[in-house]
């Protein structure tokens, strides 16, 4: 398939494509005697896996490391349990710092009775050091 074909297979922009081949996280593909690219089911569900992780919010460094992991199906996986562990870790500290932007933005709000911008106590509020 070509390029685009693999980008909207994938969701992905055509850029992005090329971006992961150029950090190595997407394997090159072959090229048509026409020199276009010519991708393949593997790199349809490489990609796929790749931007399922990018939507759960793992790095690209996270993602390598994944990558390299799912090539040794033979190896035990506590790497990997390891992996989603601390990702899991980073993503329940943002969700408390979430939660507490939440309330904040709730009390701000409530304090609003209206009025010019140069009275709001929400702008003051986001000033303040």
């Amino acid at each position: 398939m070509s390029i685009g074909e693999l980008a909207k297979a994938t969701g992905t922009k055509v850029v992005t494509v090329r971006y992961y081949e150029k950090i190595g996280l997407l394997p090159e593909p072959p090229r048509t005697s026409g020199n276009y690219r010519a991708y393949s089911a593997a790199h349809r569900e490489r990609l796929h896996f790749i931007r399922r992780c990018r939507d759960l919010g793992f790095t690209l460094e996270q993602i390598r490391e994944l990558l390299d992991l799912s090539g040794k199906t033979d190896r035990d996986c506590a790497a990997v349990d390891r992996l989603a562990l601390d990702h899991l870790v980073e993503i329940e500290r943002k969700i408390a710092d979430l939660k507490k932007l939440e309330m904040e933005l709730r009390r701000l709000s409530a304090c609003c009775q209206g009025g010019r911008i140069g009275d709001c106590r929400i702008i003051e509020a986001l000033s303040a050091p």
